[in-house]
């Protein structure tokens, strides 16, 4: 869910019209009347959330089919991966239209409020950390008992970004004996700090805005084999590792996987984005020679009602920069506004956009602004079609997933 009641009640008070379809927070436990409480029109359906809107708050972008509904000049807000959004991104170029995501938001501290990839990543990872608690059948803590003493779970966590960091504190919580790994040298620290033994095999691979950069081949080979002695002795691996806008890295193989104790469970995180255990399947629990595979599709779908809440927060950030009291234009000189935007007045500011368009980019400082109207009202739309790709939060009829 793009929007909650409490954030459309600060968007009313701060000037802005909010329509809402009716319905659109059932599943996340966001009644229509609370919305309608808060100030909003329940519209009926999504053609009547799409007429007469200035800007549309959405999870998932818009299809092809749905941005042919939406007005000219209107402003898009939504995780959107551009390389699988070309057609949606093509007719709304020819609307003129301004479109941001929250998937290049600059990894600046002034950005932390809006960052809604870090939001639900960190509902990922407690999930993550309560999925791999239900599929193995020990305990996680230690227990001394009249019928003897029970050792802790050994839980391997592969990627200590938000996700990882929450994954760690949830197994930790549940009394697990944690180890965490990362190509970032700079995870060490926080990974301890939470209580992680963190490895170090030797690998490294710092990229740009705190993320990882792909490993080469080679790397990936070195990581794999120095890895398969600390997969083997899990009972628990959850994998987070993601690059951004690119297929995830295979981190363990399906020989890895056999060596491991029957009963073990690897929960993979990546799963939507293709996977860091090659057995993985996005939705399926696989079993490999008695150890359990689970690939997670959107996490965040299994907790939707904070998830939404977290995004609705984000959305209102951000939104609160790119028209402040729903009246001014985007200050597009500003390095949040020209990061997160793929089209300004239709034309790509987002190199990546541009080539998949087969159109040159343009400055977003230099590009001219689509014509809107004087007063945006922000809508939250119908239901958004699932996307292989891109966090998000979540109702059972508007759906995403995603990287940490």
């Amino acid at each position: 869910m793009a929007l909650v009641p409490d954030v459309v009640k600060r968007l009313v008070a701060a000037g802005w019209t909010v329509a809402v379809q009716a319905g659109a927070g059932q599943q996340a436990a966001f009644g229509d009347q609370a919305f309608a409480d808060a100030g909003a029109d329940v519209v009926p359906d999504a053609a009547a959330v799409y007429r007469d809107a200035d800007v549309v708050v959405r999870v998932q972008p818009p299809t092809a089919d749905e941005a042919a509904e939406l007005p000219d000049g209107v402003l898009v807000l939504s995780f959107c991966q551009p390389a699988a959004s070309v057609d949606a991104l093509k007719v709304l170029a020819q609307k003129q239209a301004n479109v941001f995501s929250f998937d290049l938001l600059p990894r600046i501290s002034r950005a932390q409020s809006m960052d809604a990839l870090s939001s639900q990543a960190t509902v990922s990872g407690y999930r993550a950390g309560l999925a791999a608690a239900t599929q193995l059948g020990k305990f996680f803590p230690m227990l001394m008992t009249a019928a003897g003493t029970i050792p802790p779970a050994k839980v391997l966590v592969m990627g200590v970004g938000v996700a990882g960091l929450q994954a760690i504190a949830t197994t930790r919580r549940l009394g697990a004996v944690v180890k965490a790994y990362d190509v970032r040298a700079a995870a060490k620290e926080e990974a301890e700090s939470l209580g992680a033994t963190f490895l170090d095999l030797g690998v490294s691979a710092e990229g740009t805005g705190g993320y990882a950069r792909e490993l080469t081949p080679d790397e990936l080979a070195a990581q794999q084999k120095a890895l398969a002695a600390e997969v083997a002795a899990s009972d628990v691996v959850v994998t987070t590792a993601a690059v951004p806008g690119r297929q995830a890295p295979v981190l363990i193989t399906t020989a890895m996987v056999e060596a491991m104790a029957e009963g073990a469970v690897v929960v993979d995180m990546a799963a939507d984005s293709g996977g860091n255990c090659e057995p993985s399947v996005a939705g399926k629990e696989v079993v490999v020679s008695g150890t359990v595979v689970v690939g997670m599709a959107n996490p965040p779908a299994g907790m939707p009602t904070h998830a939404s809440f977290l995004y609705a927060r984000n959305v209102m950030n951000l939104l609160a920069l790119l028209a402040k009291d729903g009246t001014e234009p985007p200050a597009w000189d500003d390095e949040i506004v020209a990061g997160t935007c793929l089209l300004k007045g239709g034309r790509p500011v987002h190199g990546p956009t541009a080539e998949l368009l087969g159109v040159p980019a343009v400055p977003a400082a230099t590009a001219p602004a689509a014509p809107g109207p004087a007063t945006p009202a922000p809508a939250t739309p119908a239901p958004a079609a699932p996307g292989p790709t891109g966090p998000g939060p979540v109702t059972a009829n508007e759906q995403a997933g995603g990287p940490s």
